[in-house]
């Protein structure tokens, strides 16, 4: 399932050359060196896991190295946007309204989905608006060769490679147009924005047709989203995130993913929901994307499902966000946040914070989750609110 336009987990070349070594003769190049080289030990593997030499052929004597691909993977700048920034940009009056208008129309396909996997219409139907407005825009860059490029790039072939091998089986199932199917610049295919190993391992022909055809079929498309978030470990039946008000007494070094409270404990501590109800059994976290003056949510364990999907702590709130839009929920309080920093005082703070001892990770200007817990830390030693919410005062005072 898509796990871009934003960061994936990323792996050393160390590793990665271990690997080669261990493989090989079997696979002889794992990334980087002479293409055609490189392509000719993915048809031998592809072949070695009995997959045609023929499709092999057919999807890779055509493949290409495409520069865009690799710009596009240097460049993610949409993570430097603030939840409500983003959230807003995403979540249009005409995604809701398409949104409510698809869950009416495909209804049957819906109920389908929650009776066999459990999963709710507005959820998927949110990742179908993000991801590709309803099917309308999902890409243009070829997908062999974005495959390709990726695949031969030592930055993480351990992802992509195998994708290549699985765009080759899918050419020899009759799914997949080697020459004329487009996707995402990493390789997503379809309406949910899918990667080949996903679609073969999860890809439901819910229209009846004999194929799973992601990027014209909307009942393939959501059932097909649905097993994979199933396979994912949804609980059927429980609520992903809640807006809710806090008061500002509470603590906020126990705010925070990865910090859990049942919800009567948070409802103890005065907050309270904005729609609906608390679950009170469920563990929950309370996340304040903007800090404590902005919106605050309840993330329940259907939350960390979003997580799965996409590492981006930005775009998962905001799917999870729109889809209780979808289901009910009024639009959020967006409250009224302390300014936040720019790019340059963004990767400022990270450098002082690296110089600290904290581990942030790269220097990119990214609130990433190593720099908002570093943030929450040092706001507490600082006798600072620590709502993990990075401001011109937090570096001022470092």
């Amino acid at each position: 399932m898509t796990r871009h336009p934003f960061p994936l987990k990323t792996f050393t070349v160390a590793a990665l050359t271990g690997l080669a070594l261990m493989t090989a003769p079997a696979v002889a190049q794992q990334c980087g060196g002479d293409f055609q080289t490189f392509l000719a030990g993915v048809k031998q593997e592809a072949v070695a896991k009995g997959l045609s030499a023929s499709a092999a052929d057919q999807t890779l004597s055509g493949a290409q190295i495409d520069r865009k691909v690799l710009s596009r993977d240097r460049a993610q700048g949409v993570f430097k946007m603030t939840f409500l920034d983003f959230s807003k940009r995403v979540i249009s009056s005409y995604r809701m309204k398409n949104g409510a208008a698809n869950m009416v129309k495909y209804a049957s396909v819906f109920d389908r989905v929650e009776s066999e996997y459990g999963v709710p219409a507005p959820v998927i139907t949110a990742f179908w608006a993000l991801e590709t407005d309803f099917g309308a825009v999902q890409g243009d860059f070829n997908t062999v060769n974005a495959l390709a490029t990726l695949a031969h790039d030592c930055r993480r072939p351990e992802l992509f490679r195998p994708q290549l091998i699985a765009a080759i089986e899918m050419v020899q199932h009759g799914d997949l147009d080697p020459q004329n199917t487009t996707g995402a610049w990493a390789g997503e295919i379809g309406m949910v924005q899918m990667l080949p190993e996903d679609i073969i391992k999860f890809g439901k022909d819910a229209d009846g047709d004999g194929h799973v055809r992601l990027k014209a079929s909307a009942p393939d498309a959501i059932l097909t989203a649905g097993a994979f978030i199933g396979h994912l470990g949804w609980q059927p039946g429980e609520p992903w995130l809640q807006e809710v008000t806090v008061p500002q007494s509470l603590n906020w070094a126990e705010t925070g993913l990865g910090k859990t409270k049942s919800g009567s404990d948070w409802a103890a501590l005065g907050v309270q929901p904005r729609w609906g109800q608390i679950s009170g059994n469920l563990p929950a976290s309370l996340l304040l994307p903007q800090g404590r003056k902005g919106p605050a949510f309840l993330a329940y364990p259907n939350y960390n499902i979003y997580l799965e999907w996409n590492q981006s702590f930005i775009y998962t709130t905001s799917a999870a966000y729109f889809a209780t839009r979808l289901a009910g929920a009024p639009r959020y309080d967006a409250g009224n946040p302390d300014p936040g920093l720019n790019d340059a005082q963004m990767k400022q703070l990270q450098t002082k914070l690296s110089a600290l001892g904290y581990d942030v990770g790269k220097i990119d200007g990214i609130l990433g989750a190593g720099t908002r817990n570093a943030v929450q830390q040092v706001q507490q030693q600082l006798g600072m609110p620590a709502d993990a919410w990075p401001t011109p005062a937090l570096l001022n005072r470092l």
